[in-house]
């Protein structure tokens, strides 16, 4: 990966790759979930804390040193396991797997199960072995492989199901006489068959569930997999894209009917669209909630807010944490709103920043309007009630409240509160000096 991170620690649609395999596993609400971590991975059981602590069950973290193959990671895990039930091995690099197929495995019967699949290009995974009448003999490593197995298109995806007191068995015996030299969790599959335990075999629904990653080609390359998913599940329910190839969906994307969304948007964490939602080309959305009718124009940032219905929002537009809009309410181009709730109807439509305040309905606020929310220290709340108009070029220094009702005259700096109905205004008084002359470049101490 040419990277300092940890390979399951790089993102795939928003999130970790070991991110979406545990979310996956813990949608089967196991008893326990250990993650085995390979050696200068301290990372990883740092970057799972904060979200494993969503969990009732917690995870449990145990280093694999040194890294001896896949059967020695698994015995890694063991004496964290109780002894009974089954346990699941997953992978964190094959960070696709969908939740219906691990659902299949635990229906296929007792007894290994193994999650393979038929490849037109198997090279590179094990080989599933046969009998004449198609029961499961073994699995053969591809460098162990004999030139007739190297044909067999079945492959192993490395996903199990087992006993949990038998995994622990066959572990204990593995060996590591192979050309690599280490403990191949395959090999389990051979014990099994010597003793008879029924070996079955389920296949993903979709080859892409079983993809591993190794590079930063195979992660792109499975960002735009997971993508067009993505595309093809919302163009399904009715949404209306205008490149399914130019979409991305990094988190939960939940739309109403009848929603349009351009080309380049972005949308991050969770996200719904109301009914009729449309959202111009190359916005980002996250973690918001879109009401119906509202229209997104262009380039805008909608990130932590709440939208109602009928908004318009842009182009170039920017709703920072903390923004609640009512009904009806235009934020325009270049206009920038922080922690700020803004009542039905009200209208700020050019190249004004509003943050901290606390906005009437049917108000007017004019271009290029500061709210001077900020000391230096601390933070202060802006007030404008209901029906007031604030002319361009307005600074309103916080805390400050401006009345129902009032006007606030271009230009003017309000430093204390305006009160209901009236107009206030603060400006210099304007002047013309007659004969002022602009002063000349002078060159070499001449003019």
């Amino acid at each position: 990966m040419y990277s300092e991170k940890p390979k399951v620690l790089h993102a795939l649609a928003g999130r970790p790759l070991v991110q979406h395999v545990l979310d996956c596993a813990t949608a089967l609400q196991p008893q326990q979930v250990c993650v085995v971590y390979g050696h200068g991975g301290e990372a990883v059981p740092q970057a799972l804390r904060q979200y494993a602590a969503k969990f009732v069950i917690p995870l449990q973290f145990v280093m694999q040193e040194p890294q001896l193959g896949t059967g020695h990671a698994v015995q890694q895990a063991m004496p964290l396991l109780a002894g009974d039930g089954r346990t699941l091995v997953l992978y964190g690099d094959v960070p696709l797997i969908q939740h219906g197929t691990l659902l299949r495995m635990q229906q296929a019967g007792d007894g290994l199960v193994l999650l393979t699949v038929d490849l037109e290009n198997p090279a590179g995974y094990g080989r599933i072995v046969r009998d004449a009448q198609g029961n499961v003999l073994s699995i053969v490593e591809e460098k162990d492989a004999m030139p007739g197995q190297r044909g067999i298109r079945e492959v192993n995806t490395g996903i199990l199901l087992a006993p949990t007191q038998m995994l622990r068995e066959w572990l204990a015996n593995l060996q590591n006489n192979n050309s690599q030299g280490e403990y191949y969790l395959t090999d389990i599959v051979a014990m099994a068959v010597r003793q008879g335990v029924p070996v079955h075999t389920v296949q993903p629904a979709h080859e892409w569930e079983i993809h591993g990653i190794n590079s930063k080609a195979q992660l792109a390359a499975l960002e735009r997999t997971w993508q067009q998913v993505e595309a093809s599940r919302l163009l399904a329910h009715g949404v209306t894209l205008a490149d399914p190839a130019r979409l991305d969906v990094r988190g939960r994307l939940n739309c109403g009917r009848d929603v349009e969304i351009d080309v380049g948007c972005v949308f991050e964490g969770d996200v719904t669209l109301g009914d009729n939602v449309k959202v111009g080309a190359y916005s980002i959305v996250r973690n918001a909630t879109i009401a119906s009718r509202t229209a997104i124009a262009p380039y805008s940032l909608i990130d932590s807010s709440e939208v109602g219905t009928d908004c318009h929002i842009g182009p170039y537009a920017r709703l920072r944490p903390g923004t609640r809009l009512h009904d009806g309410v235009h934020i325009g181009n270049f206009v920038e709103v922080k922690n700020s709730e803004i009542a039905a109807n009200s209208k700020a439509n050019h190249l004004s920043y509003i943050g901290d305040s606390t906005v009437g309905s049917g108000v007017n606020i004019g271009a290029g309007t500061i709210t001077c929310n900020y000391d230096g220290a601390n933070k202060h709340r802006t007030v404008i009630e209901d029906d007031v108009f604030i002319g361009s070029d307005t600074q309103l220094v916080a805390p400050v409240t401006v009345g129902r009702g009032a006007t606030i005259g271009a230009g003017s700096t309000i430093t204390k509160d305006a009160p209901a109905g009236e107009l206030t205004l603060s400006r210099s008084k304007q002047m013309t000096i007659n004969g002022w002359k602009r002063p000349t470049k002078q060159i070499g101490g001449k003019k």
